[in-house]
């Protein structure tokens, strides 16, 4: 495979590695007013640099671009191999923005051990980058074991809970046991390899080579599940996530609750590794079951929580059961739809998020009991809530309804009763945000609101404005999205297809001098 560097230089490279060396550097300073200004600045620095690969990335094909290759450790066919395609650059875009959010937010509202927070920041970026740009699987594993040790700490140390310490430990144990399984597969995907070439390799592409018995693919396939259900989470290996995003710091719940790294495995390997597997009918009813679970039972469970953050936690798991249902429909309109709709709840449920960040810093607590009548107090809040929280129920004209349209779209041609099921999910969504909102926001103003709570300030509302301008963008205007991973999306659909599992993914290296047209 010929490959270039489109940017000249190694941007991937850069995009994992810059916010390490920045933790690193933020380290020697004394000066806290300084580690804030420089955490921003590299925050800042990253954005830029994903932006700038999004701008040089060529929409509606699905090669991978931007790759960077080199031996690692050859003996065992480990290398470093990063790349992006339609399936995840998008995910790095949204990391860096995401990361440059919360560095605004924790500006005043992180006043302990703040130096260790923006490094352990930084770190977790850096970590949910490489899970995303790499392309071995060995790689991938390391990223995503090592994403585990700033998450802890930001939850162990600044979750505002009691139980903050259950809750990492749980978060961790949980993930680690999922990923003993998960690399278990990654193994026999290269035992099975060597048995072909008589060399082993851990390469997505070059395993995509080789053809798979099915018996041996479902096997691999339940291996890989457990280690992206338990970080999904996928129902019912979901038990620790109220824990974390509950007692964690709001940073955690956003990066948790808004990039789905779980089930972005399913597209980055699972499909394109075992697709016969993938496309097994057991599977596929036992997916589409547990998807349809999550929808009715995350919604129903979000109905009845009095506290905010509750509601958001059942709330992303429903929506997940909406990613797992258009995703096995195995057509190209539920997986697009999926995709977009992992992308959108990293401003959706994200920024919800983060309105519950503000709530609790000025009240305490995000309890429908306690905060009625903040529309009174705090009109600028009430505001961006009804648009966020009408983006997560998929209002027309909203980042939410282009997503649930295309899975709903996707479920409905492969099993009509699935997205019949599936609509209700829409219905309780409603159900439970607008009636949070009317009581929350338009009931009595509350004696427990202090006379003096002030609106969002002009970070806040930099935020605010940040996300409902990605979220009428998406909305309004979904083409550049919907054209980036097109290319990708139909290349996985064409792997599903009978006969397509034996065949040579062929990847073609986007050149240097390419440019969008």
């Amino acid at each position: 495979m010929h490959e270039e560097l489109q940017f000249g230089f190694p941007i991937l490279s850069f995009l994992i590695f810059f916010p390490f060396l920045g933790a690193l550097i933020i380290w020697s300073f004394k000066d806290l007013d300084l580690v804030k200004k420089a955490t921003l600045g590299i925050a800042g620095l990253e954005m830029l640099v994903a932006a700038l690969m999004l701008l040089r990335f060529v929409p509606d094909i699905a090669a991978m671009q931007f790759a960077e290759h080199a031996q690692w450790i050859p003996a065992l066919g480990i290398s470093y191999h990063l790349a992006v395609d339609g399936i995840s650059v998008l995910f790095v875009g949204l990391t860096a923005f995401l990361t440059l959010l919360l560095v605004l937010y924790a500006w005043d509202t992180v006043t302990t051990r703040q130096k260790e927070f923006y490094m352990a920041l930084l770190a977790l970026e850096a970590t949910v980058m490489g899970i995303f740009a790499a392309i071995d699987l060995i790689v991938f594993f390391v990223f995503w074991e090592l994403m585990l040790i700033p998450s802890y700490f930001l939850i162990k140390l600044w979750g505002p809970g009691e139980h903050r310490q259950y809750a990492a430990l749980k978060y961790v144990l949980y993930t680690l046991l999922g990923s003993v399984f998960m690399l278990v597969g990654f193994a026999l995907l290269s035992l099975n390899y060597y048995e072909a070439k008589q060399a082993y390799s851990f390469d997505l592409l070059e395993l995509m080579s080789i053809r798979i018995p099915l018996s041996q693919q479902l096997l691999i396939f339940w291996l890989i599940f457990l280690g992206l259900a338990f970080k999904a989470p996928i129902v019912p290996f979901h038990t620790w996530l109220p824990d974390a995003l509950v007692q964690g710091p709001i940073p955690t719940s956003v990066m948790l609750a808004g990039i789905k790294m779980g089930t972005y495995g399913f597209l980055r390997f699972s499909f394109p590794l075992l697709p016969d597997a993938s496309q097994d009918s057991t599977v596929v009813g036992i997916l589409m079951t547990l998807g349809i679970v999550a929808i009715i039972y995350g919604a129903i469970v979000a109905i009845i929580q009095p506290d905010f953050r509750r509601l958001l936690v059942f709330s992303s798991i429903s929506h997940l059961g909406f990613v797992v249902i258009g995703m096995f429909a195995l057509n190209f309109q539920g997986i697009q739809g999926s995709l977009i709709t992992m992308v959108n709840l990293g401003f959706t449920t994200a920024g919800l998020f983060f309105l519950a960040g503000f709530i609790w810093e000025r009240l305490g607590n995000t309890d429908v009991r306690q905060c009625s009548g903040l529309a009174k107090k705090m009109p600028l809040l009430a505001t961006f809530l009804l648009i966020i929280g009408m983006a997560s129920i998929g209002l027309p004209g909203t980042n939410g309804f282009i997503g649930e349209f295309l899975i709903l779209l996707g479920a409905f041609q492969a099993f009509w009763y699935v997205g019949a099921f599936a609509v209700t999910g829409v219905i309780f969504a409603a159900a439970y945000f607008l009636w949070y909102y009317e009581r929350a926001i338009f009931g009595p103003l509350k004696d427990t609101i202090p006379a003096t709570i002030k609106d969002l300030n002009t970070r806040e509302w930099a935020i605010g404005v940040a996300l409902t301008v990605m979220i009428f963008w998406i909305g309004i205007y979904p083409s550049p999205f919907l054209r980036i991973v097109n290319g990708s999306v139909q290349a996985v659909v064409d792997r599903l297809q009978p006969g397509m599992a034996t065949a040579q993914h062929t990847i073609v290296q986007v050149p240097a001098d390419t440019h969008r047209n």
